[in-house]
């Protein structure tokens, strides 16, 4: 039954392996570490609070110099080293005792972390021929979804004991799963570092149509936080419907993100039909936003129907225009610094995540309906935007490269 979720034997479906290890950590984690830090190592929530961002801030920072990193030494190495220096620093979280040990493990943890993402875009770059590298991710994601909902499931056994040494075994089945991920990697086939070129090491920086690209999708892909900060929130102060339709529509987006992201992301590995893609998804999102806000002091029947057929349209937008994300940074990336353009481009969806809830929840849950309709129009702006940000890229990618050539031809 699982290999419905996997592609075809070779190195996609272990790519698709490694990562579902990977998220069934990932899941068990971010399901605990609040309380854990909270209620275990007894941190207070401004703490936490400031530990999370510190984290966000130092990852930010050093996003386009580990893909750098991953060009250079090899993204199977870089790899293979990111989550075998994970282990240590998760186990390590069993053991520290104060605010200062917990903000300098989870910090360096998230570094690490990164590295290995970007690294294994980059691999899937070398690895994967470029018009499989959008149905690889879908199959990636999709697999993921199924088994972060099964560490997600292990977390609520673990919330529901709630001692410490279960809370320390869940901790410790993380690190353990950072170390099977990093073991794996080395089944992959090696990709020989990309030598340096003279010039300015870090390309991506000036390469404007990209990072406006960046941006962009980084702003559209906050669509995520509308469904878990935004619509929980919605849901219990603004509409008639109960409780538990928070989990029902979350419950119903991983079921149709399993379900339909390998068949959506079909068709999206040239970049004027990612593009497209992109637009589309954001036309779902907005036709999404406005359903929301119709649902506005509805009672329980009216509420439920609305709130799911939203849910029905934003998991439609999600998953379109997460194909788009990934047709677009693939094909606008050099071959030979597919790394530090895939961690660039990861820097837009942070700080896409880092500014959404604050602005989304202001909007929505102090302006209610119309807050819903503000944010509609923003993500309608930014699908029209998009074709027009590719195409840019796409003319200047062709000028530089008519460029050489001129030259040469003038010597």
């Amino acid at each position: 039954m699982l290999t419905r979720f996997l592609p075809p034997p070779g190195p996609a479906r272990l790519i698709t392996v490694i990562t579902m290890v990977l998220t069934l950590g990932q899941g068990l984690w971010m399901a605990i570490s609040a309380v854990y830090a909270v209620e275990m190592l007894h941190l207070t929530p401004a703490q936490l609070g400031i530990a999370v961002s510190a984290a966000a801030a130092l990852v930010l920072m050093c996003s386009t110099p580990l893909g750098h990193l991953a060009d250079r030494a090899g993204p199977r190495e870089v790899q293979v080293w990111a989550y075998v220096l994970a282990t240590p620093l998760t186990v390590a979280l069993v053991f520290v005792d104060s605010f200062v040990s917990y903000l300098a493990v989870t910090a360096v943890q998230a570094v690490a972390y990164r590295a290995g993402r970007s690294a294994r875009k980059a691999m899937i770059a070398a690895l994967i021929p470029a018009a499989d590298r959008v149905r690889l991710l879908a199959y990636v994601r999709a697999a993921s979804n199924v088994s972060v909902s099964i560490g997600a499931g292990l977390a609520g056994l673990v919330l529901a004991a709630g001692t410490r040494p279960v809370y320390q075994g869940a901790v410790l089945f993380t690190a353990a799963c950072f170390l099977v991920t990093g073991l794996l990697t080395l089944k992959e086939q090696h990709v020989p570092p990309v030598p340096a070129k003279p010039g300015f090491a870090f390309s991506v920086l000036r390469d404007r149509p990209f990072l406006l690209f960046t941006a962009l999708d980084g702003l559209l892909t906050t669509h995520a936080v509308l469904l878990d900060v935004v619509l929980p929130l919605w849901v219990l102060h603004h509409t008639g419907a109960p409780r538990w339709m928070i989990a029902v529509i979350l419950i119903l987006n991983t079921v149709l993100v399993v379900a339909l992201q390998t068949r959506v992301a079909r068709g999206t590995d040239v970049p004027t039909a990612a593009a497209k893609a992109s637009f589309q998804g954001a036309g779902c999102i907005t036709g999404a936003c406005a359903v929301f806000a119709l649902s506005s002091g509805t009672g329980t029947l009216t509420a439920c129907l609305l709130l799911l057929m939203g849910a029905v349209i934003h998991a439609l937008g999600e998953i379109r225009q997460a194909a788009g994300s990934w047709g677009v940074a693939f094909s606008l990336a050099p071959d030979d610094a597919q790394g530090q353009y895939q961690g660039t481009h990861a820097m837009g969806i942070d700080l896409g995540k880092m500014i959404a809830p604050a602005v989304f929840t202001w909007l929505v849950l102090k302006h209610g309906a119309t807050g819903w309709i503000v944010l509609a129009a923003a993500f309608a702006l930014l699908g029209a935007v998009m074709p027009t940000v590719v195409a840019w890229s796409l003319r200047k990618g062709a000028k530089d490269t008519e460029e050489p050539g001129r030259i040469a031809a003038a010597g």
